[in-house]
């Protein structure tokens, strides 16, 4: 680094600032960086699709089509919408960036994709867009151990659901108050409160009798396959609105299909139709009846392990009536794997995220930040007369700033609005800390140079275990909504106190030589 025709010795403190940025920028774009990569990423593969199925998993990165270049999404559309128009079998070949993938199918592959993006920093809702929702249980206050249990068995249902981009934790408030916060990109308010408004209870009865229940206790597998899993007939109706009718093989446990033969074995045949037993199998969903299944007169007395469940979707057009039965056969799968959730849940809060609104919030607060900075520099410049000590301060901030950005990016923490105030926060007290270095080395000569940085340190110290004792208390309060803004501002100024203002009292010092 050369000020003039003075050269500045790199001390061992700006070496660790230099050592910091590089793996900070590491961190944010990745080796080799993410912005020489071309492709499109799948964010999302349907579970036991035939692209599943084929090898097709979720943050691969496709990067040409039968050796087709695809540069981008547009890309992406144009070349599967040509290889899959005629609606016949066709072998298409898909090159990942780790394999090929040979996929044989009349219809497009059942992903979803995406651009790839630039960094490896994550951002939250309030920048990506989506929904969140404060949830606790309806009937009652849960200690810590009992809303972990919630959310462990939350985030299963979620992934069953095959949701990407979903966030499930537990957190507090500051009276002690415990809650499960779900925060999940790209889902719709009305989405996320249908996920979480309902407890999923599933149970099949025979009379009053109950058979199994939904959950790992009783249900050993549920069969997603196309064998024996599907969408079996559509009818319309007097009216004209369409019925479908779905259909899948359950899989019992040993306790489960005994407790079904125990009960069976005192059912008489019915005289009206004699192939089937005198009672039904009733599947009740959140204790509303959903279905009533004949039981065969050979199942009675029988311990069998394998059953079928039915039922239906309905609406204005077949192709409404096909999806709204392929959305109720996956949700009844999904509570049959996972179970019910432990209570009948409450949501406290539901928000929404525009993610244009994200997006147009990055760009100001980038300029506004890049004005803030040089209006600084500037300031800097008129009070000490010194364009090195304004150069110093920049170059000191903007790195504050870029470590910051790295150590989210290293242990994915995702970066809110809360987040963003916080990275604000520390380069205002940067800002004031450096200007304390600065006015401390512009002090009378009664003390050396060294010992006025030592004094300006002392006062860094002190401001600050005073801000982290402040910003503890706020990853709680809000029942945590406040968390990325205390986290962040905590990252901060520790980067600041450890790496970059040793640093900065190191180029000020070789200034003032």
């Amino acid at each position: 680094m050369v000020y003039g025709e003075k050269k500045m010795k790199l001390t061992f403190k700006l070496w660790i600032l230099i050592l910091a940025l590089i793996f900070s920028f590491i961190a944010i774009f990745g080796l080799p960086p993410s912005f020489l990569n071309h492709g499109v990423l799948v964010t999302n593969v349907e579970k036991n699709s035939t692209a599943f199925e084929q090898g097709f998993r979720q943050n691969q990165i496709i990067t040409s089509i039968d050796g087709v270049e695809t540069n981008n999404f547009e890309d992406y559309s144009k070349l599967v919408s040509e290889k899959f128009s005629s609606g016949k079998d066709v072998h298409v070949v898909f090159k990942t960036k780790e394999k090929e993938i040979d996929y044989f199918s009349n219809h497009a592959p059942q992903i979803s994709v995406s651009k790839i993006p630039s960094t490896r920093l994550k951002f939250g809702l309030d920048l990506a867009g989506g929904a969140r929702a404060l949830v606790t249980a309806q009937d009652k206050q849960l200690n810590s151990e009992e809303i972990q249990t919630l959310v462990d068995v939350t985030s299963n249902r979620l992934n069953e659901f095959g949701i990407s981009d979903v966030k499930v934790s537990p957190v507090r408030d500051l009276s002690g108050n415990n809650f499960m916060l779900v925060e999940i990109a790209g889902a719709t308010p009305n989405d996320l409160e249908e996920m979480l408004s309902k407890q999923g209870k599933f149970e099949a009865k025979i009379g009053n009798e109950t058979v199994f229940e939904g959950g790992k206790r009783d249900v050993a597998s549920v069969s997603r396959n196309a064998q024996t899993a599907g969408i079996e007939q559509c009818d319309q109706t007097n009216n004209g609105e369409y019925y479908c009718k779905f259909r899948f093989a359950v899989y019992l446990s040993e306790a489960a299909a005994k407790r079904q033969a125990e009960i069976t074995k005192n059912l008489t045949i019915d005289a009206e139709n004699p192939q089937y037993l005198s009672k039904k199998l009733d599947l009740y969903l959140d204790d509303n009846l959903v279905d009533s299944l004949y039981i065969g007169v050979g199942l009675k007395g029988q311990a069998t392990t394998q059953i079928s469940i039915s039922g239906s979707g309905k609406g204005p057009t077949q192709k409404d009536a096909f999806e709204d039965a392929k959305q109720s056969m996956h949700k009844l799968q999904t509570i049959l794997i996972t179970g019910s959730l432990p209570y009948k849940l409450k949501i406290v809060k539901l928000d929404t995220i525009s993610p244009a609104l994200g997006q147009e919030f990055i760009q100001v607060i980038l300029l506004a930040a890049g004005a803030a900075l040089l209006a600084v520099a500037i300031i800097i410049f008129v009070r000490y007369r010194k364009i090195k000590s304004s150069l110093a301060l920049l170059i000191t901030s903007i790195s504050e700033i870029i470590i910051i950005l790295g150590v989210a990016s290293f242990v994915n923490w995702n970066l809110d609005l809360p987040s963003i105030a916080g990275i604000l926060a520390t380069m205002g007290t940067g800002i004031d800390q450096q200007l304390i270095v600065m006015d401390e080395s512009k002090q009378g000569q009664y003390l050396s140079l060294t010992q006025r940085m030592k004094r300006a340190f002392s006062i860094i110290l002190g401001a600050y275990f005073t801000s982290v004792v402040a910003m503890i208390p706020l990853i709680w309060a809000g029942a945590g909504l406040l968390k990325g803004f205390a986290i962040t501002t905590i990252i901060g100024i520790t980067v600041g106190v450890l790496i970059t203002r040793p640093a900065f009292t190191d180029m000020i010092k070789k200034i003032g030589d």
